[in-house]
């Protein structure tokens, strides 16, 4: 009876591999290729994805996101603040644009709403809740937002 019981456990946990159509790459690429995936996302994210844990590859992701924010304006802060902070047109941490054009001043605080919105709106879900179910197909939306993020970030160099 316990063979049965751990065959049984065994399907159960690697039964998402089946059930789950873009876990599987197609055309031979891995989804992440697919989509792009910036190689500091698909670091922290990308065994979680391929075991099917997505809602944590998800906050994996943001969680990078909110670090290398937080790096490169030396703030303190976390979360919506630090964006807002960080990215903030009257003085910013992190320069997105030289500032000097209302475009540029635009884009500044259109990012700084971007950064501050993916943390309050993806990331803090997965980081107060628990249980969260995610799909593939929207664990990719996500990484792809903070993989354009992340190249944004890399344009300031």
């Amino acid at each position: 009876m316990n063979d049965a019981l751990s065959m049984f456990q065994d399907i159960v946990r690697r039964s998402h591999k089946f059930t789950e159509a873009r876990t599987q790459p197609t055309g031979g690429l891995h989804p992440f290729d697919e989509r792009n995936i910036h190689s500091e996302v698909e670091k922290v994210s990308k065994k979680l994805f391929d075991d099917g844990h997505y809602s944590q590859s998800t906050f994996e992701a943001y969680k990078y996101v909110d670090k290398k924010v937080q790096r490169l304006s030396k703030s303190k802060e976390s979360g919506y603040k630090l964006m807002m902070q960080a990215f903030s047109e009257a003085s910013p941490l992190i320069k997105l644009t030289p500032l000097l054009t209302t475009s540029e001043k635009d884009e500044q605080q259109g990012y700084k709403f971007i950064f501050s919105g993916s943390v309050l709106a993806i990331r803090n879900p997965r980081g107060h809740e628990y249980g969260l179910k995610e799909t593939p197909d929207k664990c990719l939306d996500h990484l792809s937002l903070a993989s354009l993020l992340l190249r944004r970030l890399d344009e300031v160099r």
